[in-house]
């Protein structure tokens, strides 16, 4: 069996402060030696392209962002979306706006073109502040990129082992 094919994908808009975290991962992992099958690209907004990818055909995602879930700015969060709690269906007359795909949308997206990867993991950061117009991330979220850049290594290669043995 050849190398599992994984993506690690960063999504947010640079120009929202704290929104290019994944970004700024997906940098630091782009200096880094990764194994054989393992392509780290950053999407920014382009959900719309991050769901074409997806469908190349990949043995995992690793979708890397910030999430607001109450927390200390700067706290990591892992997340594994269940498949079967996406709703993939998409009605005609549905409008997707390419424009406007956070990682749910894709997801959704995918998952209605049956292109859904065999895990889904995401990576996230609690910001400080979003929204607010502005290059460069809080010292908070800055000193996090590091650690999620290590918590990614561990996932891709927790992801990698669950392929060559069948399991999640």
């Amino acid at each position: 069996m050849g190398a599992a094919r994984i993506l690690v994908a960063g999504v947010g808009n640079v120009w929202l402060g704290d929104d290019g975290f994944g970004a700024e991962v997906a940098r630091r992992l782009g200096a880094r030696d990764l194994p054989d099958g393992v392509a780290v690209l950053d999407f920014g907004t382009g959900g719309l392209d991050l769901a074409y990818e997806v469908m190349r055909g990949y043995d995992g995602l690793v979708l890397v962002d910030i999430s607001r879930q109450g927390g200390v700015p700067g706290t990591l969060y892992v997340m594994e979306p269940d498949p079967d709690g996406v709703d993939g269906t998409i009605e005609d007359g549905t409008v997707i706006d390419p424009h406007a795909m956070d990682p749910q949308t894709v997801l959704r997206f995918v998952k209605a073109i049956s292109g859904w990867p065999g895990a889904v993991v995401v990576v996230a950061c609690e910001p400080t502040s979003v929204g607010d117009v502005g290059i460069g991330l809080s010292a908070e979220v800055d000193a996090a990129a590091d650690r999620a850049v290590e918590l990614v290594l561990e996932t891709v290669s927790a992801l990698r082992a669950g392929a060559r043995t069948g399991g999640p």
